[in-house]
């Protein structure tokens, strides 16, 4: 026996899976057609590859019923679970299905990686050559919430474990859809081609993440249409050229077009023609339910929320509400006005808006939290003052400025949130400013936040209004109504906060469809009040928030006047102000014919208490 074991290993390590007569036969049914193989037909490959003498293991998958359609599933685990307790004898199995291409992977080419979220996660071997390249390492060095960390010590996750969390998750959800209905087609390369697109999905980001793209680049860069999907893309292609990939990805079946496929899950379709009716060029129209897993554009469900929905949660110390696994169980591919899509239960729908909530509950406690925002603000200043004197090194040699690293990935990659230690540890003289400024966020001596207010209903206001707004705030009153010098606009900074749903003002409930047990293909709506009475009836909001930079109590007490006379000048499109000083009315009580207007009383109820005023503020 234990030479009949030592002859099988050498014959599956060699390639040549003689059996005891001689040379391999091949099956009685072709490989290419392996999935519609029966047990029997299973049963003759093991004895025509190297099993003829071992009836045990032909026994096992007798017993077991393996047939075709179930060899892609087989792993170390599950060999275990038949019967066979030997690693030895698990590989080699495994070796010898890799070898006809009957399962996805080897086991051995694998890697494991233990997630504080996720559990234990299995790597494929493609997207670990990926993942130890410098292109992705980066993406150690990035914090997923950039400045939170200066004000949730507990946020000091990066993007690194993010992108392997989106990985994991892509590859549970569309294996999901793949056995639950395999009537979809959905390919080995399909799973494969959206586990790399989750993997791959933010290597565009720039230092501190979000900020980068979202307020130093339109600053430094006015007019440059950028966002980090694109430098995600650019990213991937980098990637690949400079490690040499094109070949590797073509081991794994993964050809020219799978890898616009790819790009097309992170930033949308590459080329869009009018009048189109379907713009993607990486798969047909039967399988657009593939391009809702990763980035969902038609209404925001999808795996790189759930990832950093519990990551950021676990994180922050902040509860999670939504379960992602329970919209796993019940995620179904409906065919809906001539598309496919992905569709859940309808007794679902609380849950989704649960998890909606959740994304603004997070925006609002955290990523919004106006400490953040304005240690955003100031490390924005700061770059945006070194920009001209800070060169990376990119391509051919060339050295690039900050802002310009988005034009070379070869610069870009080198580009992380060590710029912060870079500008502050520097020597060079014309850094002093941004230096000064950096030391100020060290030590905790933060620009004072004087008061927030809010748009009037149905005003929108714009991203590029704020920078002009600083010189209208500080001129608002005249040195003679402060009695005291003005301050100069420069000592102001403003920022617009949005906070929404996912879909600005839209609910994004109605952009999902769902199905009923009874009529499991038939997709429908479900309306808001069909739900609760208890849902927003908005689903957008923003907020204005102004800073002083200067900390000396005068400088402040000046900026907070100025700030709610700029807001009653501006009361057409601005409300009350809120924050700071300028809440304290808000408090006292009303005038009896204040009540009279506000609240329909009559002239001889009797005048409200402060603590009436108070409540009834509350209940708006």
């Amino acid at each position: 026996m234990a030479a009949r074991k030592r002859k099988f290993a050498d014959a599956v390590n060699n390639g040549s899976f003689s059996g005891s007569n001689g040379p391999a036969k091949q099956p009685r049914r072709s490989v290419e057609d392996f999935r519609e193989w029966t047990v029997h037909d299973v049963c003759n490959f093991l004895t025509e590859n190297g099993q003829k003498d071992d009836h045990d293991t032909v026994e096992v998958f007798k017993r077991e019923e393996i047939c075709g359609a179930v060899l892609p599933d087989i792993t170390e685990e599950r060999l275990e679970k038949m019967g066979f307790r030997t690693m030895g004898k698990r590989l080699l199995l495994l070796k010898l299905l890799e070898r006809f291409k009957l399962v996805p992977v080897s086991l051995e080419n694998c890697k494991i990686f233990n997630d504080p979220i996720h559990g234990h996660i299995e790597m494929h071997p493609l997207c670990i050559k990926i993942i130890d390249t410098p292109q992705f390492q980066r993406l150690r060095f990035i914090k997923q919430l950039g400045a939170c960390y200066w004000v949730f010590p507990g946020a000091s996750h990066n993007r690194f474990e993010h992108c392997l969390g989106v990985y994991h998750l892509a590859g549970c959800l569309v294996k999901t859809l793949r056995k639950r209905q395999p009537e979809l087609g959905i390919s080995d390369v399909d799973v494969l081609c959206v586990e790399i697109a989750g993997l791959c999905h933010d290597l565009g980001h720039g230092p501190f993440s979000h900020f980068f793209d979202g307020q130093f680049i339109p600053l430094a860069r006015p007019g440059f249409k950028w966002k980090h999907e694109h430098a995600s893309v650019q990213m991937f292609d980098h990637l690949i050229e400079q490690n040499d990939l094109k070949n590797v990805f073509l081991e794994y079946n993964v050809g020219e077009r799978d890898l616009i496929f790819i790009k097309e899950q992170i930033a949308g379709p590459l080329a869009v023609t009018r009048n189109q009716a379907w713009p993607y060029k990486g798969r047909d129209e039967e399988k657009s339910f593939l391009y809702e897993v990763v980035a969902n554009k038609r209404n925001g469900i999808d795996v790189d929320k759930w990832d950093y929905f519990a990551r950021d949660c676990h994180h922050l110390g902040i509860s999670n509400k939504f379960d992602h696994m329970r919209f796993m169980k019940f995620a179904r591919v409906i065919n809906v006005d001539g598309r496919r899509q992905i569709c859940t239960r309808d007794k679902e729908c609380s849950n989704l808006y649960d998890m909606f909530h959740t994304r603004s509950s997070l925006h609002r406690r955290a990523y919004q939290h106006k400490a953040n925002k304005c240690v955003e603000i100031m490390i924005v200043e700061a770059l945006l003052k070194a920009d001209k004197y800070i060169r990376i090194p990119g391509k051919d040699g060339a050295q690039v400025k900050l802002s310009e690293t988005p034009d070379d990935m070869h610069a870009y990659t080198k580009l992380t949130d060590h710029i912060f230690q870079q500008v502050l540890y520097s020597q060079q003289p014309e850094l002093e400013e941004a230096r000064s400024i950096l030391r100020d966020v060290e030590s905790r001596r933060l620009y004072r936040c004087v008061g927030q207010t809010r748009p009037q209903q149905g005003c929108l206001i714009s991203q590029d209004e704020a920078p002009s707004w600083s010189e209208e705030i500080v001129t608002s009153l005249t040195e003679e109504e402060l009695g005291a010098p003005q301050l100069s606009p420069g000592d102001i900074a403003v920022s617009v906060v949005d906070m929404d749903y996912g879909m600005g003002d839209k609910n994004p409930i109605d952009h999902v469809r769902f199905y009923d047990k009874s009529k499991m293909d038939n997709a429908c709506r479900v309306r808001k009040e069909e739900v609760s009475q208890m849902l927003p009836e908005t689903f957008a909001e923003q907020h204005i928030r102004v800073y002083c930079k200067k900390r000396d109590q005068q400088s402040i007490d000046i900026a907070e006047r100025c700030f709610i006379q700029w807001c009653d000048n501006r009361q057409d499109r601005l409300k009350k102000p809120k924050g700071g000083k300028a809440s304290a009315p808000e408090l006292t009580p009303l005038k009896k014919d204040e009540v009279e207007k506000e609240d329909g009383a009559s002239t001889s109820a009797s005048p409200p208490t402060r603590h009436d005023s108070v409540r009834s503020r509350l209940s708006l």
